[in-house]
C-alpha cells in the first residue's frame, strides 16, 4: 500500500515538474496551476496518511473532482472508468418492446400507456391491465423482473397473462417491435384555419417530421400554425438548424457557437430552401423548453418570423464536448456558447439562480443586455427566450392535485371504462354531467388529502405561534378561522367542475386514442393554446407585434 502511495505521488510530481519545464515562472497563470497542483498533491498525501479512518482514494478524489466541476456549470462532468463501462454494457444489441409504458401502481405492475403499436390489436394491452405473468414467469408486483422479461429481440413475441379490471384474467400474445419515438407525436387542426404541431425532441429526422406535418396541415386548410415546443429538452444542433430553416430563408444565420479556442467557433446557416416564409406562426415555450428548442424559438423571434407565447424558456445555451482522459475516464466539458441571430446568448447568467420548478430566477435589469430583432424590436439576454405574449403557468386546483396524487382518476377509469360508451373522436367526446356525478359518488369513500392556499397559511400561522409562545393568546381567534377556511370536498369539486371534467376526459381518451389523443384533449383546456388562437385570429395584433416599436 505504501509503495502504491509513493508511486502515485511520484507520478503526480512528474506531472508538476513537466508543466514547470514547459512554462515560464513569469507566466502567472501557469505558476498558479503548478502551485495549486503541488498543494493538492500534498493535501491528498497528508489526509490519506493522517486521517483517522481509512480513505478510498478513488472516492475521495472523485468527490474533489465533482466539486470542481460543479463550480463551473451543471453540464461539465467527469466520468470514471467504472461508469463508462456501465454505460457501454447497458445496451448490447437491439431490443424491442411491447409498445406500452409499464409502471408500478399501488404495488401492481400496470399498463400505464399503450401506444397502439404493436400492443393494439385483436386482444391488445389496455390502460389499467395488471401484468401477472410473462412467458409463464410470475411477475406479479415485481416491476424489475417484469421489465427484464418485457424486452427481447425484435419480431419475437411474448405470452402475457393480465388481470383486466371488470373482466378478469386474460391471456394475450404481443409481438415485440423496434420502437422509435416520434419527434412529432401529434399534429392536427385547432379550428378551421389554425393547425398545430407538437414537437418533443430533436433527434435525427426531426425536421422531416415537422415539414411533413406542416404540409399535411396546409392540405387540411391550415392558414396559420402553432409550433408547440413546450417541455422539449432539445437535442441535435443540426436539427435545430433544419427546423428553423423550414420558416426562414436559405443562407440566413441560425446560430453561432463561440468559445475560448478558435476551433470551437462555428457559424450555422440555413442550407435549404424554406418550406413556408409567409404562414403566420406562433411558437409555444415554457420553462422546460431548452437548448435546441430555444434556438428555434429565438431564431423565429429574431427574424420577426412569428410570435412567441407562453413562459420564458429554460436558458441552456452551452455546447459540450466529450474528451478522453487517462485510465479510460472521460470528461464532458463546456467548450462554447450559442449565440442566435440578434447576437444574444440564451444561456442563463446565473446557473444556480433557479426557481423550485426549474425556471430561471429573477434577473436584475442591470445584468441584462438589450438587443434588436431584424425589425428593430427590443429583445434581451440574461436567461432563456422571453415570449412576446407571456402567459402565467397553468396550475391545477388543490383538489385536482389531491385526486391525481392518489391515482384516483386512473382508478375511476378502470372502474367506469365499460360504461363510457362509444368514442369516435377526441373533439366531440365530452364528459356528461351524469359521468361527473357518478365520479363524485364513487369518490365519496376514497381517501385523499389536499389543502387550499389559505389553509396552508393558517396552518403556518399556528406553527409560528407555537414557536414564539403566542399560541395561547391567539388560540381563541385561530380556531374559528381554521373552521371557516376548512374545505368541503363537494364544494371544491363543483367549484372546479370544468377542470375535473377535463381531467376525466383525458383519462378516458388516452384509453382509446393513446398519447396522441391525450395531447389533443389537453389542448382544449390550455391557456397557452387559447392565447395562440386569440393572437393568430387577430391579424392586426399579430402584425403589429412583429413591427418595430418606436
Amino acid at each position: 500500500m505504501k509503495h502504491v502511495k509513493k508511486r502515485y505521488l511520484a507520478l503526480f510530481m512528474v506531472l508538476v515538474v513537466g508543466l514547470w519545464s514547459f512554462t515560464s515562472p513569469q507566466n502567472d497563470k501557469y505558476f498558479l496551476i503548478i502551485k495549486n497542483l503541488d498543494i493538492f498533491a500534498t493535501l491528498f498525501k497528508e489526509v490519506n496518511s493522517q486521517y483517522v479512518d481509512e480513505i478510498n482514494p478513488n472516492t475521495f478524489m472523485q468527490t474533489g473532482i465533482n466539486a470542481m466541476m460543479s463550480s463551473l456549470d451543471p453540464y461539465t462532468r467527469f466520468y470514471p472508468e467504472d461508469q463508462i463501462e456501465d454505460v457501454r454494457t447497458e445496451t448490447t444489441g437491439q431490443y424491442g418492446s411491447v409498445g406500452a409504458v409499464i409502471g408500478l401502481r399501488k404495488g401492481l405492475v400496470t399498463v400505464i400507456l399503450p401506444n397502439g403499436k404493436p400492443a393494439e390489436g385483436k386482444e391488445g394491452l389496455r390502460r389499467g391491465d395488471e401484468i401477472i405473468m410473462v412467458n409463464g414467469q410470475n411477475v406479479k408486483g415485481d416491476y424489475e423482473r417484469a421489465s427484464e422479461f418485457l424486452k427481447g429481440q425484435s419480431a419475437s413475441s411474448l405470452n402475457l397473462k393480465v388481470q383486466r379490471p371488470g373482466v378478469g384474467e386474460l391471456d394475450i400474445e404481443v409481438e415485440l417491435a423496434q420502437e422509435e419515438s416520434p419527434n412529432v407525436p401529434y399534429y392536427g387542426m385547432l379550428n378551421d384555419e389554425i393547425g398545430i404541431i407538437k414537437q418533443t425532441g430533436f433527434t435525427d429526422g426531426t425536421s422531416t417530421e415537422v415539414a411533413q406535418a406542416l404540409e399535411v396541415l396546409k392540405g387540411l386548410g391550415a392558414k396559420k400554425v402553432v409550433l408547440d415546443l413546450r417541455s422539449n429538452p432539445g437535442g441535435l444542433l443540426n436539427e435545430a438548424v433544419n427546423v428553423s430553416n423550414i420558416f426562414i430563408r436559405k443562407g440566413q444565420l441560425v446560430v453561432n457557437t463561440i468559445g475560448k479556442i478558435e476551433e470551437t467557433n462555428a457559424t450555422y446557416n440555413a442550407l435549404n430552401d424554406p418550406l413556408d416564409l409567409e404562414i403566420p406562426l406562433a411558437v409555444l415555450t415554457n420553462s422546460s423548453s431548452a437548448s435546441a428548442s430555444e434556438i428555434v424559438a429565438g431564431v423565429i423571434q429574431d427574424y420577426d418570423r412569428g410570435v412567441l407565447i407562453g413562459q420564458r424558456s429554460f436558458g441552456k445555451g452551452l455546447v459540450q464536448r466529450t474528451l478522453p482522459l487517462s485510465y479510460n475516464s472521460q470528461m464532458k466539458v463546456t467548450i462554447a456558447k450559442y449565440y442566435i441571430p440578434s447576437g444574444r446568448s440564451i444561456q442563463a447568467i446565473d446557473y444556480s439562480n433557479r426557481n423550485p420548478d426549474g425556471s430561471v430566477g429573477k434577473i436584475a435589469d442591470s445584468l441584462m443586455t438589450r438587443y434588436q430583432t431584424r425589425a428593430g424590436r427590443p429583445v434581451y439576454d440574461g436567461g432563456g427566450i422571453y415570449p412576446d405574449f407571456p402567459v402565467d403557468k397553468q396550475r391545477l386546483s388543490p383538489i385536482a392535485i389531491g385526486i391525481l396524487s392518489e391515482d384516483l382518476f386512473f382508478d375511476f377509469g378502470n372502474h367506469y371504462e365499460s360504461r363510457i360508451g362509444e368514442m369516435t373522436d377526441v373533439k366531440n367526446f365530452e364528459i356528461t354531467d351524469q359521468v361527473y356525478s357518478d365520479f363524485k359518488a364513487w369518490l365519496a369513500d376514497k381517501s385523499f388529502t389536499y389543502s387550499s392556499p389559505l389553509e396552508k397559511q393558517i396552518r403556518q400561522l399556528r406553527v409560528v405561534a407555537e414557536e414564539t409562545g403566542t399560541l395561547d393568546r391567539i388560540a381563541r381567534e385561530l380556531g374559528p378561522l381554521e373552521q371557516a377556511a376548512a374545505h368541503s370536498r363537494d364544494e371544491d369539486l363543483d367549484a372546479n367542475k370544468a377542470e375535473i371534467k377535463h381531467l376525466l376526459k383525458e383519462e378516458f381518451v388516452i384509453r382509446k386514442f393513446f398519447e396522441q389523443g391525450r395531447i389533443e384533449a389537453s389542448y382544449q383546456f390550455d391557456d397557452d393554446i387559447s392565447k395562440a388562437i386569440q393572437v393568430l385570429s387577430d391579424s392586426e395584433l399579430y402584425n403589429k407585434t412583429l413591427e418595430a416599436q418606436n
